[in-house]
């Protein structure tokens, strides 16, 4: 699925492109997402003029005089600039016309993503109830460590609960938790102020050290320009389990957290 260092690569790849563009036309050839396409999107997007494109979390806002296009990208999504004759693929539900001769393509194989239209000053329930960004100021060692007081639960699905920090996904949860010499299953309660304080900084490294190579390649994602991520050739946890560590040199250990596959070290993770 991507995650925040891939939405934001995203972003990045197609806001050079789109601001200050005007929509033309919109096509959508399927809209039967996880979220249902308005049967207005079209009317609603066609002769605005895109003024900026922003992330919340893990979904993209595309800014309008009247309103915001709200874009997720599901489990297997991507939104590409198109700048050639490049036919349509198979999953390309959405394209978007720019009066720049670009277009925008939203493809999603599993149909997991959205595409919405939140009118000026409209909210949506996707986007009520989230905290921080981790990037942020306001994420904080402090902040972590008020919100785990009393919580029994491990630390790792605390770390991904998007209302106590947005966009610290599966992927980037195992590796700050590694960084930070914390194990993943631990009692989020149990941690003091000054190892919450390690693992922020280490969130930060790693979501940082993410967006700049570009997100991670897993399955079918590529960023905004079509090309793949790299910071997958520096994971040191996750996907490794039974692999030696880096730190120590013995074998990695997988568990099951929250659902999810959670790989840690049993030596230099405490």
């Amino acid at each position: 699925m991507p995650e925040l260092p891939e939405v934001e690569t995203t972003r990045r790849g197609v806001a050079p492109w789109s601001v200050g563009q005007r929509v033309l036309s919109v096509e959508v050839r399927e809209p039967r997402l996880r979220w249902p396409i308005p049967a207005d999107l079209p009317q609603q997007l066609c002769g605005q003029q895109i003024t900026a494109v922003e992330r919340r979390a893990k979904y993209l806002l595309f800014r309008m005089a009247s309103g915001s296009l709200l874009v997720h990208l599901g489990m297997s999504g991507s939104l590409r600039v198109i700048r050639d004759d490049s036919p349509l693929l198979r999953h390309d539900h959405v394209q978007i016309q720019l009066s720049s001769g670009d277009r925008l393509r939203y493809n999603d194989p599993r149909r997991f993503g959205c595409m919405l239209w939140l009118g000026s000053g409209e909210s949506h329930s996707l986007l009520e109830g989230l905290g921080p960004e981790p990037l942020s100021d306001v994420f904080s060692g402090e902040l972590l460590y008020v919100r785990s007081r009393g919580r029994r639960g491990p630390v790792k699905p605390f770390l991904m609960d998007g209302k106590v920090v947005v966009g610290v996904g599966n992927i980037y949860a195992n590796e700050a938790l590694f960084m930070a010499g914390i194990r993943p299953d631990r009692p989020a309660g149990k941690i003091s102020l000054a190892r919450y304080a390690r693992l922020v900084e280490a969130v930060k490294q790693v979501l940082t050290s993410a967006i700049n190579q570009g997100g991670t390649t897993l399955r079918d994602f590529v960023g905004g320009d079509g090309k793949p991520g790299y910071f997958a050739q520096q994971l040191t946890v996750y996907g490794r389990a039974g692999a030696p560590c880096t730190g120590c040199g013995r074998p990695l250990r997988e568990v099951r957290l929250g659902q999810r596959s959670t790989v840690y070290c049993v030596a230099c993770q405490r």
